[in-house]
């Protein structure tokens, strides 16, 4: 479903569609400036650490991973902390650490490298610490050292509770055992999230639903779904274009996805973006960080950081990323490092904004960029209103029931509007 609003788990703006023309003319010159003066770049309050390791790659997977190269994983623990020892212990709210999988490391490992990262960070009390986990490395050990770092968020990829949609995904874990798995990490640490995948090969709206029925009885306190993506680059892109696997169809993707919305409305997980469902006081802070363009330090291989403007991603190789660190080179990846301008920053908090539920405040968020966006993006408000795919209400502009199921296009028109 190209136009739909939860094609992609990363939701980077390189992976959102492109809306249609609408006609409207363009002219050229610089943005209008509002009244308020440019706040300037917000101080980041977050940082995510990227763990490539995995027990295998699977087949829809395009992150930085790595697969049986679990021989790397002492220098990877020495490059990621020299890579944060220059920021010198600066103050986070949000820690997340993702991949890959971190959850991977053995005990030793994870616990050197959680006192290695609470070593490099002054974490705020009330701090949101998320560690990813697979639910086949889940151990009673490794859950008891997790509480005692601190870490009091867990993102469990689930992916499904089906034995046979679970082998089309190529996951590993046992489909009967996962239940009491998300059970026994809700014991020790209060705040679970899973992700799920629907529009699998071969999977029907009753399959999906049966999935979310089992989902929503389990204790957790925050869902993420997402359609299931053929990425450039994964097996799963080439077996489609043999034949091999037939994505689904754009109106099952839509009826799977509105089915979410549904049952998670049910059972009071209040959607507050896209693809994201929480109850009362546990959406993700680190996401939102992301969304409303607050600035995050990163590291490891494939870590992208948004730091006084600059956006930097480091290489997506883990062997590169260990090499270049190791001879006490920069692990940027040369072509993916920008400064934004002030209107391109302007233009991906609004693009970015929009995928929440409660939408953007354009005067507030005129007041923070020092650019008159109303104005600037006259055009682009008009049209999409007309469309019904925004709707604004005081100072506030917000997807409709119909513009969420089409958020990219929308994001789309705002990050377009640069190059016009």
């Amino acid at each position: 479903m190209s136009n739909t609003s939860h094609p992609s788990k990363t939701g980077h703006p390189s992976e959102t569609g492109h809306p249609r023309e609408t006609g409207h003319p363009r002219e050229s010159g610089p943005p209008p400036e509002s009244e308020a003066p440019w706040i300037g770049w917000p101080t980041p309050r977050s940082a995510y650490i990227h763990v490539p390791f995995c027990r295998h790659r699977c087949g829809y997977c395009n992150f930085s991973v790595v697969a049986g190269r679990d021989d790397l994983i002492q220098r990877y623990l020495d490059a990621v902390d020299a890579e944060l020892r220059p920021l010198d212990r600066p103050a986070i709210s949000t820690l997340f650490i993702g991949g890959g999988t971190p959850t991977h490391l053995s005990h030793g490992q994870l616990d050197r490298f959680l006192k290695q990262l609470a070593a490099r960070f002054e974490l705020s009390a009330g701090i949101e610490w998320t560690v990813e986990a697979n639910p086949e490395d889940i151990t009673t050990d490794k859950l008891q050292l997790l509480v005692d770092h601190g870490v009091n968020r867990i993102s469990l990829g689930v992916q499904s509770f089906n034995a046979k949609k679970l082998v089309t995904l190529e996951r590993s874990h046992d489909a009967d055992a996962v239940q009491g798995i998300v059970q026994k990490v809700a014991g020790y640490i209060a705040n679970v999230s899973i992700d799920l995948i629907f529009a699998a090969p071969g999977e029907t709206l009753t399959e999906w639903e049966q999935d979310l029925r089992t989902a929503l009885s389990l204790p957790i306190t925050h869902l993420s779904t997402y359609a299931l993506t053929f990425e450039k680059g994964t097996s799963f892109w080439t077996r489609r274009r043999s034949g091999e696997l037939e994505p689904a169809t754009e109106q099952a993707e839509v009826d799977m996805y509105l089915a979410t919305r549904t049952a998670t409305a049910k059972v009071g997980l209040e959607q507050y973006e896209v693809s994201s469902f929480a109850r009362a006081g546990s959406r993700c802070r680190h996401n939102l960080a992301y969304w409303r363009g607050q600035g995050w330090y990163a590291a490891g291989p494939g870590a992208a950081s948004f730091v006084d403007g600059h956006r930097k991603m480091n290489h997506r190789s883990t062997t590169t990323y260990l090499r270049r660190m190791e001879r006490g080179d920069d692990p940027i990846f040369e072509s993916e490092s920008e400064v934004l301008s002030q209107l391109e920053y302007a233009c991906e908090r609004m693009a970015f904004g929009l995928r929440m539920i409660d939408g953007v405040r354009v005067g507030d968020l005129s007041k923070e960029t020092g650019i008159d966006l109303a104005a600037y993006f006259a055009d682009e408000l008009s049209q999409l209103t007309s469309d019904g795919l925004i709707a604004e209400s005081a100072d506030r502009v917000c997807l409709t029931e119909r513009g969420i199921l089409y958020a990219d296009t929308v994001a789309a028109a705002f990050l377009d509007r640069m190059s016009r």
